[in-house]
């Protein structure tokens, strides 16, 4: 059960608890599209599994590594390493000190669970407004992703409202 894998990973149980919350607000948000559905499970309920490592922004890129050394495959590890907001430019990730590429989900498995990040604050739903307020406090001169994740809610959740 990917559960154990977290816990064999010593992630926090916030984080456990973050990623059920993820997955379940991800089959919400699924049940719209004609989505891989194992994709989704294992694509949320993995996405922070870095945060076992580092909170910071890299936790992506780590959590990546570790999908893809569990034998997890590159579906997962892009849909954990495209997961941070609305994902990130390759300029930004150079200035965040991140390998150089663009982390920008692209998938729409990709583009759900980021989304399903972003409406969640711990394991609480958020609203849209939340969730951009939160991102405007963390804008800095490189990295401004409120656009992107703006865009993602018109994508998938504004047509179904």
């Amino acid at each position: 059960m990917i559960i154990n894998i977290l816990k064999e990973e010593n992630c926090p149980e916030w984080v456990i608890n973050h990623s059920i919350a993820v997955y379940k607000k991800a089959i919400k948000i699924s049940n719209n599209f004609d989505v891989d559905m194992d994709l989704i499970k294992h694509g949320s309920l993995l996405h922070d599994i870095g945060r076992s490592k580092t909170n910071g922004i890299e936790h992506a890129i780590i959590g990546s590594k570790i999908a893809i050394k569990d034998g997890f495959g590159w579906k997962i590890a892009k849909i954990i390493e495209r997961h941070i907001g609305g994902g990130i430019l390759r300029s930004e990730a150079k200035l965040l000190g991140l390998p150089e590429r663009d982390y920008i989900p692209v998938t729409l498995e990709e583009k759900i669970v980021a989304h399903s990040d972003n409406l969640l604050n711990g394991s609480d739903d958020v609203d849209i407004n939340f969730t951009i307020k939160k991102w405007k406090s963390k804008i800095n001169n490189y990295h401004d992703p409120v656009k992107r994740i703006k865009k993602l809610h018109e994508e998938l959740i504004l047509p179904f409202q």
